[in-house]
C-alpha cells in the first residue's frame, strides 16, 4: 500500500483557497508533571533543539532530564497558568484570530491557523486541515522574528516531513525571519515609548533574547547577528545612546558556552553599579510565554532586587497588539504577493469541470 495520502473529495473545478498558517514553539497541555513530561520528551528529541548523537541523548533524555526536570518546571507553570490555559498558546490563538480578522477584507479570502511545533495543535493536523479545506497555497509563517536552527529550521522539518506523506502538494512559502522588517521593530520600539510614557524611563534598557548554545553561532547560525541587527535597529528607532541599553541572553541550561552576555549576569552586573531602576523587554518572544512572565518577570525581578536593585520592569510581548497586527499584516501581504492562482477565475474553473466530466470524471 502506498504511503501517500490525499483529498479522497477532489472536486474538478474547485477554487483554489490560500492558508497562513502561523507556528509557534508549543505548550504543555496543563502545568502539571506528566503533561510537561510528554511535552518535554518531544521538544527535547528534536535534532535541532540538541545536537548530539541520538545513542549518547536519548539515555540521559529519560533516564535523567525527564524525571527531574517535570516536577520543577511545573512549578513555574503554575505561576503563570491562566483559567484560558497556557499563555503562549492563548496569545498566539489571539494573535492568529486578530489577523485573520484584520486581513478578511483582502481581495483574495485567506484560511487563518494557528499550529504549534511540539504538543497540539500540531503542524501536521493544521497542514492536513488546510489541504482538506482546499488551500493549494499555504504561507507558513514561524511566530520567531530571529532564524534560529532550533526553532524556525524545526518548524521546516516537521512541515517538510508532513509534505512527504502527501501525493499532492500544495504551493508552499515559508517566512524564515523577519528580524529587520521596519514594521516589527517599529512595533517593538513604539511598546517601548508607549511603556515609558506609562511609567517613565529606567536608568538603562535591556533586550533580552532567548540563548543558543555558543557553538551554534560557530557552526553558521545567523541568529546571534540577527538579535543585535534587531536591538540596534530598535534603538536607532528611540534615538537613545549606546550606553543606554544592551543585548543579553536568557534561559540557558547544561555546562555548555551558551551566547553572551547572560541576562541574569548582566542584571546583577547593573545593579552593582548601582543602577536602581531597569526596564527589560524580549523581541525575540511574539507573544508571553514562561520564558518571558516567570523567568524575567518573576525570577530575574527577585534576583534583581536581591543583589541591590529597587525595580526590574517588564515590558510585555507584542501579543496582539495594534503594532504587531499592523506589522504582519504588512509582512504576510509582502509573501503574497505575485503568487499565481493555480487556477484560473470562476468561468476557467466551470470549463476544467466541464471537460474532466466529458472525459469520465465522477466529480
Amino acid at each position: 500500500m502506498s504511503k501517500f495520502e490525499g483529498r479522497r473529495d477532489f472536486v474538478h473545478g474547485e477554487k483554489a483557497q490560500t492558508g497562513i498558517v502561523m507556528v509557534n514553539l508549543g505548550t504543555p497541555s496543563a502545568p502539571t508533571p506528566a503533561a510537561i513530561r510528554t511535552y518535554l520528551a518531544e521538544f527535547l528529541s528534536d535534532p535541532r533543539v540538541v545536537e548530539l548523537p541520538r545513542w549518547l541523548w536519548l539515555p540521559i533524555l529519560h533516564l535523567v532530564i525527564l524525571t527531574v526536570r517535570p516536577r520543577r518546571a511545573a512549578h513555574a507553570y503554575g505561576k503563570i497558568w491562566t483559567e484560558q490555559g497556557s499563555p503562549l498558546l492563548t496569545h498566539s490563538r489571539e494573535l492568529s484570530q486578530a489577523l485573520a480578522a484584520e486581513m478578511s477584507d483582502s481581495d483574495a479570502p485567506l484560511l487563518f491557523d494557528l499550529a504549534m511545533r511540539y504538543g497540539e495543535p500540531s503542524i501536521s493536523s493544521v497542514t492536513k486541515s488546510m489541504l482538506d479545506r482546499g488551500c493549494r497555497r499555504i504561507l507558513v509563517l514561524p511566530l520567531y522574528p530571529q532564524y534560529a536552527s532550533a526553532t524556525t529550521a524545526s518548524a521546516h522539518d516537521a512541515l517538510m516531513d508532513f509534505m512527504g506523506t502527501q501525493r499532492w502538494l500544495p504551493q508552499i512559502r515559508f517566512i524564515n525571519d523577519y528580524h529587520r522588517e521596519p514594521e516589527y521593530i517599529e512595533a517593538v520600539a513604539s511598546s517601548i515609548r508607549h511603556h515609558w510614557n506609562e511609567h517613565g524611563r529606567g536608568d538603562r534598557l535591556l533586550m533580552s533574547f532567548h540563548g543558543l548554545p555558543q557553538e551554534s553561532t560557530e557552526a553558521g547560525d545567523p541568529y546571534f547577528c540577527q538579535c543585535h541587527a534587531t536591538a540596534r535597529l530598535v534603538a536607532q528607532t528611540l534615538g537613545i545612546e549606546d550606553d543606554q541599553w544592551c543585548v543579553s541572553f536568557q534561559s540557558r541550561v547544561g555546562p555548555k558556552r551558551w551566547l553572551e552576555p547572560y541576562t541574569d549576569y548582566t542584571l546583577k552586573r547593573w545593579a552593582a553599579e548601582g543602577l536602581k531602576q531597569v526596564d527589560v523587554i524580549c523581541p525575540g518572544f511574539a507573544v508571553d510565554c514562561l520564558e518571558t512572565l516567570e523567568e524575567i518577570a518573576m525570577q530575574n525581578a527577585d534576583m534583581f532586587r536581591q543583589a541591590g536593585g529597587d525595580q526590574l520592569r517588564y515590558i510585555p510581548a507584542l501579543n496582539a497588539s495594534r503594532g504587531q497586527l499592523e506589522a504582519l499584516k504588512a509582512l504576510l501581504l509582502r509573501n503574497l504577493e505575485a503568487w499565481p492562482s493555480p487556477q484560473g477565475d470562476v468561468a476557467e474553473r466551470q470549463l476544467a469541470a466541464e471537460r474532466a466530466r466529458a472525459l469520465g470524471a465522477s466529480n
